[in-house]
């Protein structure tokens, strides 16, 4: 799971509020703009939304094991 958080983050790990893909991911799926999000909104979000970010990030562990498995 931690492998695929330093994944997702690439470029932003330091300051993942800034991550254009975090941004579009929390802008999509959970409709809060993404011009909107700093860094007191993004940790807020997060701690908010564990329990649903747990399992996208367990889904997304199955998935690449999956693929990886197939090939």
């Amino acid at each position: 799971m931690l492998g695929l958080l330093w994944q997702l983050s690439r470029g932003y790990r330091l300051r993942p509020w800034l991550s254009p893909y975090l941004r579009w991911r929390i802008e999509t799926y959970w409709g809060i703009p993404a011009e909107s999000l700093d860094f007191k909104s993004f940790w807020k979000f997060v701690w908010t939304r564990r329990a649903e970010l747990f399992r996208y990030l367990n889904w997304a562990r199955r998935m690449r094991r999956w693929s990886r498995t197939s090939r």
